[in-house]
């Protein structure tokens, strides 16, 4: 059974909001007030990913390293080194023929081959860390999160700058008010971050003590199919994961994913459960297509995920301690799985 919204509008970048027929949400602040919040109180913009690790200091680079995990920019710098290289190697050869002198050749020529190379090693041992940290982010999505909301701090006057412009909505948020709810996650936007690697998310509830969240993966735009390797002459060779180890990486992302989007929706709003849908595209060996199902389904509650400690768990070991439906081998990678009804 799917989840019973009341009505989708789209946000832009693959977020859908869901209203009731009391009609859309109302604007309010600055333009531009989409942003996270902080633990201070501060609002964050959009336009910046919010925490202080690899992944998320680099706010403009996270396209370009979704770019890189998949191979094109890995192919569009590779090409781009191979063309250097050749450049040298003409201009060494051209040097070589107007000597006069074969000594003063074989002395020259090898200082300048290994020069060229030591640029490409040190140009393709960069590439090889920047996409060992962008690896190391799809697996650490949990760690970062937006600061806790205090709506009766909202509701009393006790807070300054923008989080003022929240108090129009503080009591009705307090009141379980579901409208009011979906027009704060429009304000803040809570999940505009993780939309820069081209997941969706739809949200939508009956209930004001539950959130329930869908949450569309998107692994072939997401999950690299191939990583970079080094020759010993620097040049840079892409090869493909083995399937065991695409579909852990997937695994990391998926389960990362959830518990961070769970973690946000807790510090935003005053819900005690959320209920998230992993979806995704997967083969259907019945009809030899791939189809959209839902991967995983996950009922997370507030008192326990408090307790966790984000910097040590493993995702997916983690969310087998609450109620899960999931069906995953390292070979195969995930089954379609029913929905936890709310």
């Amino acid at each position: 059974m799917g989840l019973n919204f009341r009505k989708s509008i789209s946000l832009g970048k693959g977020l859908k909001l869901n209203l009731s027929k009391s009609g859309p949400s109302v604007s309010f602040g600055k333009s531009g007030f989409r942003q996270s919040v902080n633990l201070k109180g501060q609002a964050r913009t959009t336009v910046g990913i919010p925490g202080t690790g690899v992944y998320y200091t680099k706010t403009t680079n996270v396209k370009n390293v979704v770019s890189g995990l998949t191979g094109k920019a890995a192919e569009k710098k590779a090409a781009a080194e191979k063309k250097a290289s050749d450049k040298a190697a003409k201009d060494t050869k051209s040097t070589k023929a107007a000597k006069t002198t074969k000594a003063v050749a074989a002395e020259k020529a090898p200082a300048a081959k290994q020069s060229v190379n030591e640029e490409l090693i040190a140009q393709s041992k960069a590439q090889l860390e920047e996409f060992a940290a962008g690896i190391e982010a799809l697996k650490s999505v949990h760690k970062q999160s937006d600061g806790y909301i205090d709506w009766e701090a909202i509701a009393n006057g006790a807070v300054s700058g923008q989080m003022k412009e929240l108090q129009p909505f503080a009591q009705s948020v307090l009141n379980g008010d579901i409208d009011a709810y979906f027009q704060v996650i429009e304000q803040v936007g809570p999940f505009d971050d993780l939309l820069e690697y081209g997941s969706g998310f739809e949200v939508g509830t009956d209930d004001p003590t539950i959130m329930q969240i869908e949450f569309q993966v998107k692994s072939d735009d997401i999950i690299p199919k191939q990583y970079p390797d080094m020759k010993a002459s620097g040049e840079i060779v892409m090869k493909d994961f083995t399937k065991s180890a695409y579909y852990e990486l997937v695994q990391d992302y998926v389960s990362s994913t959830m518990l961070r989007v769970a973690r946000d929706t807790f510090a935003l709003l005053p819900v005690k459960q959320v209920i998230i849908h992993a979806e995704d595209k997967i083969l259907n060996p019945a009809t030899g297509n791939d189809e959209e199902v839902t991967i995983a389904s996950v009922r997370l509650k507030r008192d326990a995920l408090a307790t966790l400690n984000f910097e040590r768990i493993d995702p997916s070991d983690c969310l087998e301690s609450f109620e899960s439906n999931v069906k995953f081998k390292k070979t195969s990678g995930y089954a379609p799985v029913d929905r936890i009804l709310a």
